[in-house]
Parts: C-alpha cells; structure tokens; sequence
C-alpha cells in the first residue's frame, strides 16, 4: 500500500502510521476482549444444563475437528480470494453462532447438542480466517517492518489476556455465561466490520481449480525443508507443551502444591511472560529469526521440567515466567520469518498446511498423555514433556535450512496496489 512509503526502519511503531495497519490491530483487540471471556463462559454454559466432563470434551471436539478439516480449504481460498473479505465473513460467521449461543443459554434452551452445533460453526470460521491472517498482515506491512507489525498485534492480545479472564469470571459469575457469550459475538461482529474496510486486493489470479492449487502448495510446502521440519517439531511440540500444561499442570498443581491459588499464579506468571516477550521483541530484531524461533520455543520445556522435578513454587513460576517469553519471542519471529520467506501467493496455503500439523497435536497430545498416566505417575510424564520438547527442537536446529531463512529488511519489489504481487516477485522470493 501507498501508506508505507518513507517509514524510517528503526522506528518501533512504525507500522501504526499505516491506516490500514491501525484498524486491523483495532480489531483484532476487539476481538480478543471477548475471546478471553470466552472459555470460561463455555464450560459454565455446559455445567448450568446439567453436561460434564464428557459432554465438554465433545463440546471441545467439535469446534477443533472442523478447523481442522477445513483448514486447507481456507488456505487455498486466501490464495484466491480478498483475505480482507475473507476475514469480514469469518468474523461475522463467529459473530452468528456465538450470538446464537448466547440467545439459547439466555432463554433456557440450551443443551449439548446446540452448544456443540454452534462450536462447529465457530471451528469453520476459524479454518477460514487462519490462513488469511498471516498474509493479510504482508500486504499491509513492508518486509522491514513486519516483526514491528506482528509484536504490536501481540501486545493488546496477550495484555487482555492477563485481565479478561478475570473479567470473563466475574460477569459470569454475577449476570451469567450468556452475557459473557453475548459480548463475544457482538466483539466478532465489530471486528468484522473493521476488516471489511481494508478491502484488500486477491493475491493470485485463479488460474486452475482449487483441487490443482492445493496440490501445487502441498509441493511448495514440501519443497521448503525449513517449513515441513518447523511443521513437525512444532506438532510435538505442542502436544508435548499442551499434554503437561494445560491437562497435568492442574492436577500436579492440586497433589503437590496449594491447588488452584499456586497454579493461577503460575498461569498469571505465563501471561506476565508473554506480554514480556511481546516487549523484547519491539526492541530486539534478531538477524536469525528462524533460529531464534526454535531456540525460544525451546524454553517451554523449563516449567514441565520444573513441575515434574518437583522444584519449589517460586522456582516453578520464574521458569513459567522464561517459557511465557520464549514463546512469545519465538512466535513473533517465526511469524516474521514465514511471511518474509513465502510468497504473497502462496502464504495462505503454506500457513493452512503448518496450522493442520500443530493443531492435530491438540488431540493426539492429550490422547497419549491420558494413555501414559495409566503406566506412570505425573510427574515423570511431565518430565518427559519437557524431554521431547528439548528433543524436537534440538533435532530442529540440526536442519541446515534453518540458518538460511533469516531477516529480509529490504521492502519487496513488484507490489501493486493493494498489495497484490507481480509475477517477478513470485518468482525471485521462492524459498
């Protein structure tokens, strides 16, 4: 876009004198004031009509299994299609079924069933919206810019996610989930609107079916040795992150420390680290992003290898606190990395076939973590968490292709209006 010309590369908020840059950030805070609420007001929607355990878990399942069933359709779409327009039907679809939602548990009628239905809706609307994200961002950013650009859109996101969840608690706890679902969807509708202003350009003329187009990506994604080895150790990864975090960091929390006081100061000191990370990297701009991205991932292993040594609660909170940063670091610079090494057209098709890979992680973590608390106690599982995490990303940075993608501050050529890229560009960014 026009707007980007003249910006001086050092400057840390460069990207927020981009018009088009500040109302995205706008609405994604938007949005994720009422997607932090949003879990908890869920389970409690569940739990008033009756469901349990069980009828979470598949309350759960079915917002995860259509993202991931239909996440390469979105892929190839936001190859194809306005990822601005993309993102406006996304947004409004999330809007309709959490409106819906929330209607059904405020008039009584809800059940397991309905919440489930609207689950799936909500699932299909995130496999849309995904893919365009990533690209939407490199056509309003210049290259030199865009870690400035991903750390600012990270900022607001995880400073509401310190606060909404306490926020999200107290309005259910006082008026309700359905008030808590209700202010979701009216925060996806607004956002919604926000993006349908962007009105940016397709990046690729369709010039063959959709069938035809995912198979060129899946060769351009396997083509690319630093992307399909990013791609797998992250499945492990977050399987590994997520199997000892979130399903066993509760339940050692509950045997071995204070309970739910000591694990929502560990969860609070994970949140401090993120924000932290978000800060260190509007300042740090690291030459090897990839690398960085691994070696900061890395560092989730330190709380599960806390936990499962059972070391003290300061201990475990600091080493919380680290993986918080890591993270957040390693996100910033890998989503840097990814957008400056693959093409404009092919950014949507590459971002579904990463996202498939680590989002299969989710229930293939708990699966095996579930089958391997049978054998062993809790915390030797943890302690093999933070082992494969280790593992993963040693074996990562063993890849040689990993220290060839590193930063590119240097605007691309070829841009037309809009951001839509010329043929040339397509052709002299191939990674």
């Amino acid at each position: 876009m026009k707007a980007t010309a003249g910006l001086p590369t050092t400057s840390r908020t460069a990207p927020l004198r981009i018009a088009a840059f500040r109302r995205f950030v706008l609405a994604d805070l938007i949005s994720a004031t009422g997607s932090a609420m949003a879990p908890l007001a869920l389970a409690y929607s569940v739990i008033e009509q009756g469901g349990g355990a069980g009828s979470l878990a598949l309350v759960l399942a079915t917002n995860t299994v259509p993202t991931i069933v239909l996440l390469l359709v979105g892929g190839v779409l936001a190859d194809r299609l306005s990822r601005s327009r993309i993102l406006f039907l996304g947004n409004l679809l999330a809007a309709v079924a959490q409106g819906a939602l929330a209607v059904t548990v405020a008039t009584g009628h809800a059940s397991t069933t309905s919440i489930a239905a609207c689950g799936f809706v909500s699932g299909a609307a995130v496999a849309f919206t995904v893919p365009a994200i990533q690209g939407a961002v490199s056509q309003i950013v210049p290259a030199e810019h865009l870690q400035q650009a991903n750390a600012l859109l990270r900022l607001p996101s995880n400073a509401v996610k310190v606060l909404g969840p306490v926020i999200g608690g107290l309005v259910v706890a006082v008026s309700g989930p359905a008030w808590a679902l209700a202010w979701d969807a009216l925060t996806f509708a607004v956002a919604a609107l926000l993006l349908l202003g962007l009105r940016l350009d397709a990046p690729l003329a369709a010039v063959g079916s959709a069938l035809s187009e995912l198979r060129a990506g899946w060769t351009g994604f396997w083509s690319r040795t630093w992307l399909w080895t990013y791609t797998a150790a992250g499945t492990v990864l977050v399987a590994a992150w997520l199997a000892g975090f979130q399903l066993l960091g509760p339940l050692v929390a509950a045997r071995h420390y204070a309970g739910a006081r000591d694990w929502g100061l560990v969860q609070a000191a994970f949140a401090s680290g993120l924000l932290a990370g978000t800060l260190v990297c509007l300042r740090w701009r690291p030459r090897r992003l990839l690398t960085v991205a691994i070696a900061g991932a890395a560092a989730l292993a330190l709380p599960l290898a806390a936990m499962g040594q059972g070391l003290a609660l300061p201990a475990v909170m600091i080493a919380t606190l680290l993986a918080g940063i890591g993270l957040d670091v390693a996100i910033v610079a890998w989503t840097t990395a990814f957008q400056q090494h693959v093409p404009q057209a092919e950014l949507g098709r590459m971002s579904a076939f990463n996202n498939v890979g680590e989002r299969l992680a989710i229930p293939l973590g708990y699966l095996i973590t579930a089958l391997a608390t049978r054998t062993w106690d809790d915390r030797t599982v943890l302690t093999a968490c933070a082992g494969l995490i280790a593992a993963a990303s040693v074996l990562n940075l063993c890849v040689p292709d990993v220290y060839r993608i590193n930063r590119a501050d240097r605007p691309r050529e070829g841009r037309l209006p809009g951001g839509r890229p010329q043929e040339s560009e397509r052709e002299n960014e191939q990674a």
